[in-house]
């Protein structure tokens, strides 16, 4: 068949940035990335890049592929695809240095003498023992751009290695010396790993419940711990509560298309309890029941990002128990936190869905498009913890006159970062400055609560949740609360 592709070309001794530099080629069907690429090194032997295994193994091919990292030598070819090297250091072309990274994960200390893993030492460390080498995650790792975090790799080696009974030494003071706590959990690191390796869930948050029994934990988030075990809650309540202002059941116009019930969240119950009532009015409109839980508590997130799980077996039971004593079977999340924390961390009894995930299925009201050009923020726990992109894409493009696309980053205001280091948390938020002037648009649009906030004390631009848009196209004034 035949392929059209886009390669970067880079010659450091030569050109003073990267060009594109366009190919067409013939493979056979069902060729990968790598054979696309050794067709055009037949034709043009000055193109630089690395292969060996060729079996997914050895991880020295990986390239990014319309923006995402992938093996070469796994990754089907597609036409019209664009390929260009790791967000590494280049040493030309499509090959980085992989050098410093590799020499920088830990490895286990020599000793004369250990015990031997058990067959349960090693269940525990299979998970964290596939990595290549390959270093897609810290080519994506945004602690990395701002901060002197050695990255996820290393990280996962630490627990790796502290899970190994022969290992000899404490890894915990090594892995905070190295950045364990500037991890902003945004899941990017597993999402692009060939092997899916869930480095964030499996092996930072795991350090850091160790940091948390040595008295290691940050002062911050020692605070919201103490926080949510005394008022069920990880935030201090504002002036308006959104449990104290809804009745228990809200009913749509007109018929009931779909009923579900509404997990809160700690944010839009306590600080941002407008976004809360733009969404039921958003839910009316479109034919939702909406059941509303008083008895709902702190899911736990900023507690299990932060090593904190004394108490979240608690949490968690409460908060399965009063959905589903109200035999609800379908729970919607608002909060990209909230959401990705009940898909991934709890076993429930009930289906957990995002409201775009609602949205998108049961079908929007009729709506006027805004005469407005907007850009969409994806939120880390929406696009990688819950793997969400599109849902809210075909919402946002349904009530804007424009929508221009912005590249996904972390803003910055995860993984207990923006709390209890606020230096790196700006950081990141000056960058998705930077991304939003680019794109000229009127308005940044999100969903997640931490974004809104976070990006809009480092955007010039207004940043609104998405169901705020909905009720502005609904003809509707959004909620305001005095």
């Amino acid at each position: 068949m035949q392929i059209s592709v886009t390669i970067s070309r880079f010659n450091p001794d030569t050109d003073t940035s990267p060009r594109m530099e366009p190919w067409n080629v013939q493979v056979e069907d069902g060729a990968r990335v790598l054979n696309v690429l050794e067709r055009i090194h037949d034709m043009d032997p000055t193109l630089l890049f690395r292969s060996s295994c060729r079996a997914g193994q050895c991880g020295s091919c990986a390239v990014k592929m319309n923006g995402e990292p992938v093996l070469a030598c796994t990754e089907e070819a597609l036409d019209g695809m664009v390929i260009e090297p790791l967000d590494l250091p280049v040493i030309g072309d499509l090959m980085v240095d992989l050098v410093p990274g590799i020499n920088d994960i830990p490895r286990i200390h020599p000793s004369e003498c250990g015990t031997n893993p058990t067959q349960e030492d090693v269940l525990r460390i299979k998970p964290l023992r596939d990595c290549i080498e390959c270093l897609s995650c810290v080519s994506v790792c945004p602690a990395m751009k701002v901060t002197e975090f050695l990255g996820p790799t290393s990280m996962r080696s630490q627990m790796r290695i502290a899970l190994d009974p022969r290992e000899p030494g404490n890894r915990i003071r090594e892995a905070l010396e190295q950045g364990l706590f500037t991890c902003t959990s945004c899941n990017r690191c597993w999402r692009v790993c060939p092997k899916n390796i869930e480095t964030p869930g499996k092996a930072i948050e795991k350090l850091r419940e160790i940091a948390n029994r040595e008295g290691l934990t940050l002062p911050r988030h020692q605070e919201v711990a103490e926080l949510v075990r005394t008022t069920g809650r990880s935030v201090e309540s504002g002036k308006h509560v959104f449990l104290d202002l809804v009745d228990e059941v809200i009913e749509p116009f007109g018929d009931v298309k779909r009923e579900v019930g509404f997990f809160v969240g700690c944010m839009f119950n306590a600080r941002l309890p407008e976004r809360a009532m733009d969404m039921l009015e958003v839910m009316r409109h479109a034919g939702i029941r909406v059941i509303i839980p008083k008895d709902q508590v702190c899911c736990g997130s900023p507690l299990i990002r932060t090593g904190q799980t004394s108490i979240i077996n608690a949490l968690m039971e409460k908060n399965i128990r009063v959905f589903q004593d109200r035999g609800i079977t379908t729970v919607m999340t608002m909060c990209a936190g909230c959401g990705a924390t009940l898909k991934n961390d709890y076993e429930t009894p009930f289906e957990v869905k995002d409201v775009s995930e609602i949205l998108t299925e049961t079908g929007l009201p009729p709506l006027k498009l805004l005469q407005t050009t907007a850009t969409y923020h994806d939120p880390c726990h929406l696009m990688n913890g819950q793997q969400i992109t599109k849902q809210p894409r075909e919402i946002l493009v349904q009530a804007v006159e424009r929508f221009i696309e912005m590249p996904a980053m972390c803003c910055g205001s995860g993984g207990g970062v923006r709390s209890g280091l606020p230096d790196e948390a700006a950081a990141l938020g000056e960058m998705r400055r930077t991304a939003i002037r680019k794109t000229g648009a009127d308005v940044v649009v999100t969903i997640c609560p931490f974004c809104e906030y976070h990006i809009q004390e480092h955007s010039d631009k207004p940043v609104k949740n998405l169901m705020t848009i909905l009720v502005e196209a609904l003809g509707e004034k959004p909620t305001e609360l005095s």
